[in-house]
């Protein structure tokens, strides 16, 4: 039952040697080491560089007439040389944090961004842990980020975006939800508790629910009083948390009038969380933008925690 919950059976990991995907293992190996029936899979998408690299020196008319064996074995040496040295360092990683599941090492041909949401949605991997590489939301669309590309192609995935923040000893240990009500929201408190149950390392979660200035006075005149309204959302969600055993201890619970987007933001600035928690409606890149949707405002505007985006 837990684990359907938190969606962690299959875990897709795209990596590709660089200081930012290292981070995004060490998160991975915190988070979920200790799990056993668990299966995480590193991918590596060659996005054609290498080739070109390796066959200035070879004279293509000739190599044409003996086939493909010459692509191979340049492939097959520059896969041996590039990327199973950190291929291996990875997998290191993680069982020395205390990972038991099974490790699967890929290597894929294609635009990385492309080949990620194929893969996961064929083959029904449930989460995907990404590496952030830091660009506005308005660069991160139009220059194809590959984060950005991944996280608006997967709208039925749940996708931890890993940000710069990231303590070894204990990557996740203060947890902001926001929440407002809708179903969607619930789904990502549902994780949230999932995730709190499984890490031990966490000592503050923060349940943030903004009551959203432009709707104040329509709630008012519909004789609804948003403040109280906000409290019973705050209740339900710190229920869940409470119904499995998490202590109340560790649950903060807050209001905030403004606009959404603003008051998260400056919440996750001022307080030093390691994780935000949100849930999201499948929505397009661009209509993300044109609308200015919360969670993207909140990835393009705060590097340094990981921000999961739980999906229904």
């Amino acid at each position: 039952e837990k684990m359907n919950k938190c969606y962690f059976d299959k875990v897709l990991l795209p990596v590709d040697g660089s200081p930012n995907a290292l981070r995004a293992v060490k998160f991975a190996g915190a988070l979920l080491k200790g799990i056993e029936s668990l299966n995480i899979t590193f991918l590596y998408v060659m996005a054609g560089g290498y080739l070109s690299e390796h066959m200035k020196n070879v004279d293509f008319r000739a190599e044409l007439i003996k086939g493909s064996e010459v692509f191979k074995k340049i492939k097959e040496k520059y896969v041996e040389e590039n990327i199973m040295p950190f291929m291996s360092e990875y997998e290191k990683i993680l069982k020395d944090a205390g990972f038991n599941g099974l490790i699967e090492k890929r290597i894929e041909e294609g635009d990385p961004g492309n080949k990620i949401i194929e893969i996961a949605k064929k083959e029904n991997f449930q989460t995907v842990i990404l590496a952030r590489r830091g660009m506005s939301e308005l660069k991160g669309f139009f220059l194809g980020s590959i984060s950005s590309k991944v996280l608006h192609g997967l709208i039925n995935h749940n996708v931890y975006l890993v940000g710069e923040k990231v303590v070894e000893e204990t990557p996740v240990s203060q947890v902001l939800v926001p929440v407002d009500g809708s179903e969607y929201s619930m789904k990502a408190v549902e994780h949230a508790v999932c995730v709190v149950k499984m890490v031990k390392s966490i000592n503050k979660i923060t349940l943030l629910r903004v009551v959203n200035l432009s709707f104040y006075l329509e709630r008012v005149r519909e004789g609804i009083d948003p403040e109280q309204e906000a409290k019973e959302i705050l209740d339900k969600a710190k229920n869940k948390f409470l119904e499995e055993g998490i202590s109340q201890d560790l649950i903060i619970t807050k209001v905030s009038l403004g606009f959404p987007k603003e008051e998260i933001v400056k919440e996750i600035k001022e307080g030093g969380y390691d994780l935000v928690v949100m849930g999201r409606k499948g929505r397009s890149a661009l209509r993300e933008i044109v609308l200015g949707g919360v969670s993207s405002s909140v990835i393009s505007r705060c590097l340094e925690p990981t921000i999961a985006i739980i999906n229904l």
